[in-house]
This record gives C-alpha cells, structure tokens and sequence, in this order.
C-alpha cells in the first residue's frame, strides 16, 4: 500500500485507572471490562464513520474525516462507558483526546505530527473528559464548538508555541458552561538573560537556551568548574525553568532571597537575579548571567 497524506482527525480513547481495576477486580473481570468498554469505544467510532486504527492496550485510535464526526464519536463513547459498573457497583471510565490536522497513511496506520498532538491531548484529560486543541475547536460547526470550553494553553515537547486546550461538554453538563467565569488573559512570558556584553530575551518565540561550557551551548560559560553542557533554560506554559544537568552543581541566587544551589534540579525563574556555574557567587564573581523576569 502506497502512503498517502490527507487532513484527519485522530482519537484516542484510553480507559482510565485500567491498573487499578485488575487490582481490585483481579485479572478476569477486569479484562472482560476492558474489552466490552473497547468494544463500546470501537462500535461509537465506526457509527459516526471513523475508521479503527488499532487498539493499544487499554485504548483505541481512531482515524475520522472530520472533526465534527470525531467530537460526536467521542461523546456517544462517554455516554455509553458513563452507564457501566463494575461487580461492585463502581462506575468506569474513559478519557478521551482528539486533533486534526495532515496525517499520513501507510499500511492501514496512520502518523504524523496530528497522532502526536491527539495523544497529548488524551493525556491532558482526566476521567471522563474529552479534550481538543484550539485549532481543531476552530474547525467544529457552531452547535458543537458551543459545547467547548477553554482549557488555557499547555507546552508540549517540540512545539515552538503553545497549544490551547478545551474541553468537549458532553451529557447533561451544558450548565458548568454558562457558570464558567471569564479565564483572565495570560502574560506571555519573557526573560533577559544577560552574559558579559550579551544580551538574550527568550519568550514564546525562542522559548529554550543552553548554557556551558562546550562551544555548540547558546551560551559558552568560560569558568573551568561548569560542564561542557551545565544547563539549560526552557519555558513551560507562562514560566521560565532553569534546569541543571551538571557536575559541580549551579548557584542561583533570587534578588532579596538567598543563594540557592542545584544539582540536578530545576528552578522556576522569578524576578531578577544571577546565575554562578559551578561554584557560589562569592567564590568568583566573574563569570556568571543576570536574569530578569517579566509576566
């Protein structure tokens, strides 16, 4: 079969707390659950003209057309799984994501950048929930984006921006639409780092720094106590975190707080202050980076 490459919308459906269940249930029963709730997953998928991909475990992946057909199968999936119990009267469940965009298509499985993003988003969702990204909302028609809600927007690994989040309503839960109070507008944020000379602002266009002392570092520490790769910087969602992956350790100190030392730690950066690789600051106050924090 020769790949193709087209714009769907991929869903996962993954059983939540499925562990837990062979736990408390032992292997029998709880198998039998899984599969009559894959089977209720898989059946809601075809219904609303989704091809089944493939099941992974205790979750299904589904390829659709549309994101409309995609959000109206993840739906009838939560109203089916809400009406299940187990032997001992416990209710089971299912957390759902989806996202649209170019996949590929090769020898009946599909990949891509939209399968990683769909992934993310079911593991973003917890028990019961069903969760998309603010482009595949864009996409739904009128009456199904109006059963959406904003999430915010989270980092995801290897994504330069941000991606928004929302969440899909489903059953009798319309009514937590209307009480959700207006979400306030996030700062983006931004910090100016500043060695010797240099200046570098890293916001949510050039959101991670390395620092050390090997050449190929966005910032060439000339201290013989830093490693040749000592850290890095990256941003998470409105923050900036400074992460330590060196030998000797790193000293940071907040602007009115005291210094603080990492190793192999992270620090979430705040306000103003500088950075000493490898030693404290009064050891040599030499070589070190000034940070200041805004939003």
């Amino acid at each position: 079969m020769v790949s193709t490459t087209r714009n769907l919308a991929i869903l996962f459906a993954d059983i939540s707390g499925s562990t837990k269940l062979y736990e408390l249930l032992g292997n029998d029963e709880a198998r039998a659950i899984v599969d009559h709730c894959l089977t209720i997953a898989k059946r809601a998928c075809e219904d609303f003209g989704g091809r089944v991909v493939k099941t992974i475990g205790d979750e299904v992946m589904a390829a659709f057309p549309t994101a409309d057909s995609a959000a109206q199968a993840a739906i009838e999936i939560q109203t089916g799984i809400s009406k299940q119990r187990t032997s001992r009267g416990t209710p089971v469940a299912m957390h759902i994501g989806f996202h649209s965009g170019q996949a590929i298509e090769d020898e009946n499985d599909v990949f891509g950048d939209c399968v990683n993003v769909a992934a993310r988003m079911t593991a973003f969702a917890s028990a019961g929930q069903i969760f998309t990204s603010a482009h595949t909302t864009a996409e739904l028609s009128p009456v199904l984006r109006q059963r959406t809600r904003d999430q915010d927007a989270q980092t995801l690994k290897g994504k330069e921006r941000d991606i928004g989040l929302f969440e899909v309503i489903w059953g009798d839960a319309e009514d937590e639409l209307t009480a959700m109070s207006p979400r306030l507008a996030r700062t983006p944020p931004k910090v100016t780092l500043t060695h010797a000379a240099r200046a570098i602002e890293l916001s949510e266009e050039r959101s991670l720094l390395t620092l050390g002392r090997d050449a190929r570092n966005d910032v060439v520490i000339a201290d013989r106590k830093a490693s040749r790769m000592h850290a890095r910087i990256e941003r998470r969602r409105d923050k900036f975190v400074f992460i330590d992956q060196s030998s000797n350790g790193t000293w940071v100190t907040v602007e009115g707080e005291p210094e603080i030392t990492l190793r192999r730690e992270e620090l979430i950066l705040r306000g103003r202050g500088q950075i000493s690789f490898g030693h404290a600051f009064a050891d040599d106050p030499t070589e070190i980076v000034v940070f200041t924090c805004q939003g």
